[in-house]
């Protein structure tokens, strides 16, 4: 029976990958056509572009990190023992090695490619290519399996469609422009440091990090290798029209590269152990990766490829090496949030932090500075433990930190609502907001206006909308970003759409009812991929549904089920959660309380914010619609913010006073910039 099911899934991806050469050729990814266990749109089997591995689309690992273990350990006696990293487990790639049914013969290819299985999602990433795919897509190629003649050549002939694909796009790496000359002496690298006004950097540090010089256009180029120290990438810098230097990566998403500075001390006499080998210090860009060149520790100096953005989990099989990680990121709040998310996903037990306050401030300033030695500083790094009990001394730079960046601390501020940053400070991580109002109201309508501003201010957004279509909601979203009608102005739509993809938004293809416990997994998974930020759950009546065997059980106990599992969830991952949640029906004439709220007490009591929309338009001549802060945990302010809807553009954005004799035919507003004859937000721009 179990050869019967290998043979029948063996087929119909075979058959599948038969149908490749007829698909879109402008497509990111291939349909698999697996059902998805998560009801996320997982189904991408291989990706068709290494610049966009198919992380976007993934659902999560449903196969525990014994199962993989125990399959990778069994095909040791071929592939060799497998050696497992903090994050990662690193072994031979059984497709590139070995020939189903071939006993004791290698592949042709004989260079035993590795692959590294990532921990936690089960993701593989190929060393060579930087092909990343899901691990039940090769868990079928690990020996021992079935030596039925018809399984075997089944399975021969599913290795030779995934060699073929990944031949495809070996190579489509990015290198540093052929104009650009190697910085090879220390003379030329001064002429660099002089150009770009690098001040206290060394030349030793440009030289060693094999920097490129373009002298016409006056651009630095530093390349990002791989875990097989290939260029695959590259960070380039240049000076900006207000005299600071410019930072860009290429690629701009998804990079798999790191930048790596060995910083030990050059004096060869000392006795001092070199662990450079074995400690790192991440830095989140190349000024502070040189700074720390200029210093002369005794670690690796590793630049992270997309800042405070994002963490590729291509990049953690580079950094498995290390048993010690400091992470010196931006001593802003926002930076010490970040360095939290990210020391999950590299392993806390071997993480340190050097704490966010105004007497440890980031290499490159505190080299220039020169009142406090980085050494002082790095010495000073601390494990966060997890521990039940804690002391005001272990939280004394916490809340120095909190109180000397009291902005950052309040969250991110709205572009479109002010009166919302005078009521709730700013959008902050880890809360949970609940957000209700009668039906018809435009609910949906403004939470979509909401986490828009915050997208474009970089805030990573994952909708869930169990109620809409994701087509009709990115409609609603992207027409919001452009303030005008889509239908009317076809011809922009391609500029428009190119803007809008950069947003940090993504969507879950959930509809209707689904187990909250298939939700969570999803929704983790995203979250460690991305770097999520806020969630949106629209709406949580509408997820819940109706459902047979689901009929016994009391509604209002499961509404409490799934509100604690997000209460839980916005805690534990430092992630803001918001539930759009029906009211119970109430008399048109009575306003909405946070009693008003369907289901038992625990929304409201969960709840760091509630906001109510109000709407009097229907029970009152004059009746106007606006939105209650009900509810404010974090400041304890309360008020309202009228909503006055533009049917042109779907948003509720207050609008600023135009100057009298100005002109209302629909001119681009402030924070704006035309481009083409085309209204271009600027968020957009300065988020990315």
């Amino acid at each position: 029976m179990l050869v019967k099911r290998l043979i029948c899934s063996s087929t119909k991806a075979f058959n599948r990958f038969q149908r490749i050469p007829y698909c879109n050729q402008n497509t990111n990814s291939l349909n698999y056509n697996v059902t998805p266990l998560s009801g996320m749109p997982f189904g991408r089997s291989f990706s068709t572009d290494v610049n966009h591995p198919p992380d976007d689309g993934q659902k999560p690992v449903t196969v525990s990190l014994y199962q993989m273990k125990k399959t990778i350990k069994a095909s040791s006696a071929i592939l060799g023992e497998s050696v497992e990293g903090p994050t990662c487990i690193q072994t031979v790639c059984p497709v590139c090695h070995i020939v189903p049914g071939v006993e004791g013969k290698e592949a042709t290819d004989t260079a035993r490619k590795k692959i590294f299985v990532n921990k936690t999602t089960g993701n593989f990433t190929c060393s060579s290519c930087q092909y990343l795919g899901r691990w039940d897509h090769i868990e079928k190629f690990f020996p021992p399996y079935s030596r039925v003649p018809k399984t075997v050549q089944e399975l021969r002939k599913l290795r030779d469609a995934f060699l073929e694909l990944k031949k495809e796009h070996m190579g489509a790496v990015h290198t540093v422009p052929e104009d650009a000359v190697a910085l090879e002496s220390f003379d030329s690298a001064r002429e660099v440091i002089r150009c770009l006004q690098l001040e206290n950097i060394i030349p030793e540090a440009l030289v060693n990090v094999r920097a490129c010089w373009q002298r016409q256009k006056q651009e630095l180029f530093i390349p990002m290798v791989d875990v097989e120290s290939r260029t695959i990438g590259y960070k380039k810098l240049l000076v900006g029209p207000d005299g600071e230097v410019v930072e860009r990566t290429v690629p701009e998403t998804n990079a798999s590269g790191l930048i790596y500075l060995r910083c030990s001390p050059s004096n060869t006499a000392t006795k001092a152990k070199d662990q450079s080998q074995t400690n790192a210090i991440l830095v989140l860009n190349v000024l502070n990766l040189l700074a720390l060149g200029s210093v002369k520790l005794n670690a690796t100096a590793v630049c992270l490829p997309h800042g405070l953005k994002t963490l590729p989990q291509q990049c953690l099989p580079g950094m498995d090496r290390f048993q010690r990680l400091t992470l010196w990121f931006n001593y802003d709040t926002a930076g010490w949030d970040t360095a939290r998310n990210f020391a999950k996903k590299l392993d806390e037990r071997r993480c340190l932090f050097v704490r966010p306050t105004d007497q440890h401030p980031t290499p490159y300033k505190a080299l220039l500075e020169e009142t406090t030695e980085p050494k002082a500083i790095l010495a000073k790094a601390q494990p966060i433990l997890h521990q039940s009990i804690t002391t005001f001394r272990a939280l004394r730079q916490d809340v120095l930190s909190d109180l000397q960046n009291i902005d950052k601390v309040q969250g991110v501020k709205w572009k479109r609502y002010p009166t919302l940053n005078k009521l709730l400070k700013g959008h902050r991580k880890g809360e949970l907001t609940v957000l209700t109002g009668p039906t018809g109201c435009g609910k949906t309508t403004f939470m979509s206006d909401y986490s828009l501003d915050l997208a474009q201010q970089g805030v990573s957004t994952l909708w869930g909308s169990f109620e809409i279509r994701n087509t009709r909601l990115a409609v609603t979203l992207l027409r919001q970003m452009v303030g005008r009608p889509l239908d009317e102005n076809l011809a922009n739509f391609e500029q428009w759409a190119d803007a809008f993809e950069r947003l940090p938004i993504y969507f879950m293809t959930f509809h209707g009812q689904q187990p909250i416990k298939i939700v969570m997994e999803a929704i983790e998974h995203a979250q460690y991929v991305h770097d999520i930020q806020h969630v949106i759950i629209d709406n949580l009546q509408f997820m819940m549904g109706m459902l047979d065997e689901t009929k016994h059980l009391d509604r209002y106990w499961k509404q409490d089920a799934i509100i604690a599992a997000f209460r839980t969830f916005a805690t534990k991952r430092n992630c803001h959660v918001t539930l759009v949640i029906h009211p119970r029906k109430e008399r048109d004439t009575d306003e909405l309380t946070t009693s008003s709220i369907f289901g038992g007490a625990k929304a409201s009591q969960e709840a760091d914010n509630v906001l109510i929309i109000q709407d009097k338009r229907l029970t009152s001549v004059r009746g106007k619609k606006y939105l209650q802060i009900a509810k404010n945990r974090y400041s304890g302010d309360l008020g309202i913010m009228p909503l006055d809807f533009d049917k042109a553009s779907l948003s509720y954005a207050q609008r600023k006073k135009k100057p009298e004799g100005g002109d209302d035919g629909g001119g681009p507003t402030e924070g704006t910039e035309v481009v083409a004859g085309v209204p271009i937000d600027r968020t957009v721009r300065r988020a990315f």
